[in-house]
């Protein structure tokens, strides 16, 4: 590793004898989708730090990037600099921001919070001025290949104590979202396997009639277009949807059109949650000031890590906008626990994205976060509170292409690639 370290030191007497001593990337797929964990290690034995850093599609570009470019920026600071650190890693590659570097640079920025924790004693919550509130309401996410099938499993999930969910249902195709498609559906069509967004718009306003049949009136209902929609096709699927009173809408337009979003706001009858492909902190920022959003639903890894995430947390705060994090399974247990941090600080949460972690996730994560009566707790220990067992994750090497495989097949049916 080269040693850069006489050129990053910072220009300040350090107030102890405390300093990082290494950092590196960990990649794991304990649930098939490959998430990466950073961590940094100090020369205090027994005193390390993790970081969420995950971006599921090109972790082999975000693990080079910790490795390679990072970790030697890094030896001898002291960790308790997390601002001078994070700004200098960030400002470094000049070419800044994106999802790769910024999930790179999430990963330290969160290891050092965690590790700041520890030192104090002190869950990390604490340290960004305590709770405003005991826990995080939260939603988990209703499928299936029909509109009865994605009911069904509804029930189930309100059964369990939650008071949102989110519903989404196949259909024709193999590119729809959130609920399994049929393949070989337009057996005539150029691409037999398509997705059609008359049917999707058509589909929509009936599943949430079922369910408001069915459900009730009580329970909080979200669903995610998954940035497949024009502006105007927004806009009629969400008067459509008016009578059934939805909790938010989420990402209607691609990201390349985000400068609309005002437009679709003002024209909603509900919410408009918006975020998770937003790759800085000054995108999501903008997304705020310019009234493009009711709930931001920022990926904490893509914009850089909690650092510049409380940042934008106190422009909600001060601007009516609520939070609603992006959340796993793309989301390592750490990254979770990073979310909930926030959620349970700030008067400006909305609403908590949540997830069931499987048994082979909580071996790999012991202390992952597992939601109680529709509710995410944060843990009590300091740091983060949650463990990485570097033996357990070895069990579950990631595989590379697992989204691209079926992103690439994401088309309409005359042959058009869609967005995934």
């Amino acid at each position: 590793m080269h040693n850069i370290m006489s050129e990053t030191q910072a220009p300040w007497p350090a107030r102890d004898s405390l300093r990082i001593t290494g950092v590196r990337a960990i990649v794991t797929a304990p649930e098939r989708v490959p998430v990466i964990v950073v961590r940094v290690d100090t020369n205090d034995p027994g005193l390390y730090g993790l970081g969420c850093a995950t971006f599921t599609q090109r972790f082999h570009a975000v693990v080079a990037a910790v490795d390679q470019h990072v970790a030697p920026m890094l030896i001898g600071r002291h960790p308790a600099d997390i601002e001078d650190i994070t700004r200098m890693v960030h400002l470094s590659s000049y070419w800044r921001g994106g999802p790769v570097l910024n999930s790179a640079l999430s990963g330290v920025d969160q290891a050092l919070w965690d590790i700041a924790g520890k030192r104090a004693g002190m869950p990390v919550y604490e340290l960004l001025g305590g709770r405003v509130r005991a826990a995080a309401d939260t939603y988990l996410h209703a499928e299936g290949p029909t509109i009865d099938h994605t009911i069904e499993h509804a029930q189930r999930i309100l059964a369990d104590g939650f008071r949102h969910v989110r519903l989404q249902t196949g259909g024709p195709g193999v590119g729809t979202y959130g609920g399994r498609g049929v393949p070989n559906s337009y057996p005539d069509a150029p691409y037999p396997d398509g997705w059609d967004v008359q049917h999707y718009l058509r589909q929509t306003p009936k599943l949430f009639e079922k369910a408001r049949e069915v459900l009730g009136e009580e329970p909080a209902l979200l669903h995610d277009v998954h940035h497949r929609l024009t502006v105007k096709q927004t806009i009629g699927l969400a008067r459509a949807l008016e009578p059934y009173r939805l909790f938010f809408l989420e990402d209607p337009i691609p990201l390349e059109l985000y400068d609309r979003l005002p437009e679709i706001r003002a024209a909603a009858p509900m919410p408009i949650a918006v975020g998770e492909q937003v790759a800085s902190v000054a995108d999501a920022a903008r997304l705020v000031t310019s009234g493009g959003v009711d709930l931001l639903r920022v990926h904490i890894s893509a914009i850089g890590g909690l650092t510049p995430a409380r940042k934008l947390v106190a422009l909600c705060e001060l601007s009516g906008v609520g939070t609603a994090w992006h959340a796993p399974a793309d989301v390592s247990p750490i990254g979770a626990a990073a979310n909930v941090a926030l959620d349970v600080s700030t008067p400006a949460f909305g609403i908590q994205e949540g997830h069931l972690w499987p048994d082979a996730v909580r071996e790999v994560f012991p202390g992952a976060l597992m939601p109680v009566n529709g509710y995410l707790y944060p843990s009590d220990q300091p740091g983060w509170g949650i463990d990485l067992d570097e033996a357990e994750a070895a069990k579950y090497p990631p595989s590379t292409h697992l989204h691209e495989r079926w992103a690439a097949r994401v088309r309409r049916p005359d042959g058009g690639i869609e967005a995934p």
